[in-house]
């Protein structure tokens, strides 16, 4: 059973002047009664209503049931696939351990997580010692940053049929919506989903925009609009889960489309309506969508660096009070020592099971 460890004041504590501001905030913009909202009967709810086979409801319940926030319909998972996207070197310099597989898998069970994602050569060389004990996320592309001059394309890594072998719950996949290369990335792994949901894993799609474009005085890939459309149009090629960035903006159509630039399409009522400037109602519109919380939007931890802690609890009282269903966190996690990776992990967790914290 899913327990909480400590209290809502030591939620408070670690969001400081922010406090009042996340906790008790009510969106005005999208209802929380519009939504379709994480619980323990999400997947008879949502997915036993949809095409999705019963082999693919046996391992979203599977993922759904596994760590310490088992049967909430709340998801806390460890991504460590920086080794390839930011080098080895460069992403496991500040704990060694890393470097080997079996490390990254025992961090992802004794911090409570739901699943661990990671690449399909780390997952394989372990796969019949821990594809039992928790759920497999197998991310089967990747960016590399050794072509020089560096690029931003996401390549096949790994197949379908090699995740399946293993006995992964689900496989990932990155797509970069607005990069020139994003056509072949949204066919690839559409066509990867398919072949993934017909030989029954659940899909999770990390939803990033980039283009250099995006840039205007302001970065505008965490803005609300264009994060939130990626949302959409991973949900429209069958991500059971959409990973998305933390929105820090909005306006994103608005600044593409200045000085005689077209770009998109947008409607002034998706700034004064459907969302604000408040970090609940920006995160809220990305949960809308993912079909009004059909497919459940996890938040991303960001970059380690100071006052960890504090960002990730931020970071998870945005996402549920906005009516994410949960977190991915790697980078915050494996580069400290990891009794600190193991405390973090919880805190996040503590947010979701701490029912005193509620959907705005």
């Amino acid at each position: 059973m899913a327990t909480v460890t400590k209290s809502s004041s030591d939620t408070e504590r670690l969001l400081g002047a922010d406090a009042e501001l996340l906790l008790s905030h009510t969106c005005t913009t999208i209802p929380k009664e519009r939504l379709h909202l994480p619980g323990p009967d999400f997947i008879d709810r949502i997915w036993a209503q949809s095409d999705r086979s019963n082999k693919v409801l046996g391992n979203l319940h599977r993922l759904y049931n596994s760590g310490r926030m088992a049967g909430t319909g709340y998801v806390s998972i460890l991504p460590v696939d920086q080794g390839v996207e930011h080098s080895a070197g460069y992403s496991f310099s500040r704990n060694m351990d890393y470097f080997d597989p079996a490390h990254i898998c025992e961090l992802a069970i004794e911090g409570g997580c739901n699943a661990v994602s990671t690449t399909s050569g780390v997952h394989g060389i372990v796969a019949r010692k821990y594809a039992h004990k928790l759920p497999f996320v197998v991310k089967i592309n990747h960016n590399e940053m050794m072509t020089y001059p560096n690029k931003y394309e996401h390549h096949l890594y790994g197949t379908v049929q090699q995740a399946f072998d293993m006995g992964a719950a689900a496989i990932g996949a990155t797509i970069f919506f607005g990069s020139a290369d994003s056509t072949r990335q949204i066919t690839e792994i559409a066509n990867a989903f398919a072949l993934a949901h017909d030989l029954g894993m659940a899909t999770i799609l990390w939803c990033y925009m980039r283009n250099s474009a995006f840039k205007k005085g302001k970065d505008y890939h965490v803005s609300a609009d264009l994060t939130g459309q990626a949302n959409y149009m991973g949900a429209t090629i069958h991500a059971d889960i959409v990973k998305q960035k933390l929105p820090e903006l909005n306006g994103g159509y608005p600044a593409m489309n200045q000085n005689g630039e077209s770009y998109g399409k947008y409607d002034e009522r998706m700034y004064k309506e459907l969302s604000s400037d408040h970090p609940i109602d920006l995160c809220r519109y990305q949960v809308a969508n993912g079909y009004m919380g059909r497919v459940g939007l996890i938040n991303s931890g960001g970059a380690s660096g100071e006052n960890d802690l504090e960002q990730a609890v931020r970071t998870a009282v945005i996402n549920k009070r906005a009516g994410g269903m949960g977190l991915i966190s790697g980078r915050k996690a494996f580069q400290r020592p990891r009794k600190d990776g193991v405390a973090l992990l919880h805190a996040i967790q503590d947010v979701y099971l701490d029912d005193r914290i509620t959907v705005a």
